[in-house]
């Protein structure tokens, strides 16, 4: 079947975040910025935002079990915008190709409703896309069945009769895009846009 729209990942894919953009300048020392960042504000902490808990209380709850860590537990949101170094130009462009051949985008992101109100603000490169699933919104994340689900039934509100074998989703995580592929659209692992350009293209996209 023919690809009728595109799925987009945002972090990893389009915008370049990483936590240890922050924590480089406030813990110098490697060694312990890696212990901080796997043992207390680590990516399964930061995954249940993602899931819908409000940053307050996640951070809240996090200082009450390490008090000495506070600052820089605090900073992690309260400095967050340090943490997003702006988009990824392989991604971008990448986008930006399919878009001018006509594809209808969508973007489907694991990420927390605050946070991603501020990327919004600040990244006009968000209002180009028909739609958005953002997980923190839907209080579901990736690799939950229920969040292709949505992002499907959102699409064919503005591409009725769409199937998921019409459908090409990129995401940098490999289990995101194997939930993906389970739920029936085709799907990418991104690694750089060169690559992810030859997979779509040998799905049949023209762009």
């Amino acid at each position: 079947m023919a690809i009728k729209a595109v799925v987009f990942d945002l972090g990893g894919v389009l915008f370049d975040w990483n936590p240890e953009y922050l924590y480089a300048e406030l813990i110098p020392d490697p060694v312990q910025r890696r212990w901080f960042l796997e043992q207390v504000c680590n990516g399964e902490w930061n995954h249940q935002q993602d899931a819908g808990r409000p940053l307050d209380a996640a951070t809240r709850e996090l200082v009450g079990r390490h008090p000495e860590h506070a600052a820089w537990i605090e900073a992690y949101y309260g400095q967050w915008p340090r943490s997003l170094r702006g988009t990824l130009a392989d991604g971008v462009a990448l986008r930006d190709r399919i878009e001018a051949a006509g594809m209808p985008l969508f973007a489907l992101t694991n990420w927390a409703s605050e946070t991603f109100a501020y990327t919004r603000r600040h990244y006009p490169l968000l209002d180009r896309f028909v739609d958005i699933v953002v997980s923190g919104d839907e209080r579901i994340t990736k690799p939950d069945p229920a969040i292709y689900a949505l992002m499907q039934a959102r699409m064919q509100v503005h591409l009725p009769g769409l199937e998921p074998a019409q459908v090409v989703f990129i995401d940098d995580v490999e289990r995101n895009v194997l939930a993906a592929r389970r739920f029936g659209w085709h799907a990418v692992q991104h690694r750089d846009g060169d690559s992810t350009a030859q997979a779509m293209q040998a799905l049949g996209m023209v762009f």
